[in-house]
């Protein structure tokens, strides 16, 4: 399984992002790091090993971009300016990143997937940008960004919060969007997919809401979920 090392400079943050990608070719899946963690998380928790079958024969192109929570959602700074900086994020991504792996599939679309923080992560890309995403894959993630803005909201925060702007959403390629929201009964997260998941079945946007057994919110669950999810492509 080929692996490659890259950095990509983003004129929206200033600076290189770094990124791991696995295979050559096959349809693009981009995975989102947990709370602070990097673009090498996925291949030191197992996450690719776990992958390799689909990776190894071309099915999937794995690509692991960095994050930048700690400067963003995690920084001490003021709300303002935490989304704004996350906002400056999905800019590299959507202006960016995405271009040069999208146009890899038929539909021009990747999928997105990512783990507990990395949920909220892929879930907010893949809804502001339903015309560059075809399948989410949600794992033990959660959609509410409120508790970070500490009582701060304006438009921006609107707008990358999926709780609130899903209820205005009308783009059509939400409605063909292949999205699964995966928990279990021990998850943190359970309640925040049970609701979130009331709230696309009220817009009649299909999902697969997929609440397996008694497994904490951890990476066996998550290795045993992905997998499965991506055989979905």
């Amino acid at each position: 399984m080929q692996e490659t090392y890259t950095e990509f400079y983003s004129h929206h943050l200033g600076h290189n992002v770094k990124v791991l990608t696995f295979g050559t070719r096959g349809y693009p899946v981009v995975i989102f790091p947990t709370t602070l963690g990097s673009y090498f998380e996925a291949k030191d928790r197992g996450m690719i090993e776990a992958v390799r079958w689909f990776v190894e024969r071309g099915f999937i192109q794995v690509f692991c971009p960095d994050s930048i929570n700690n400067a963003s959602w995690y920084a001490n700074i003021h709300p303002r300016h935490r989304i704004e900086r996350h906002i400056q994020y999905d800019k590299f991504l959507y202006d960016e990143f995405m271009p040069q792996i999208r146009y890899n599939t038929p539909v021009g679309r990747v999928a997105c997937a990512g783990i507990s923080f990395g949920g909220f992560s892929a879930t907010n890309f893949a809804f502001r940008h339903p015309e560059a995403v075809s399948h989410l894959f949600c794992m033990s993630g959660a959609f509410d960004i409120k508790p970070f803005l500490r009582g701060y909201y304006d438009d921006n925060a609107y707008f990358n919060n999926p709780v609130d702007f899903i209820q205005g959403a009308n783009d059509p390629h939400l409605w063909d969007m292949k999205i699964v929201l995966g928990t279990s009964n021990w998850d943190i997260c359970l309640d925040a997919n049970l609701k979130f998941s009331n709230q696309l079945r009220h817009r009649g946007i299909d999902h697969w809401l997929d609440v397996r057994g008694n497994v904490e919110h951890d990476w066996p669950l998550w290795l045993e979920m992905f997998p499965h999810y991506v055989s979905l492509i």
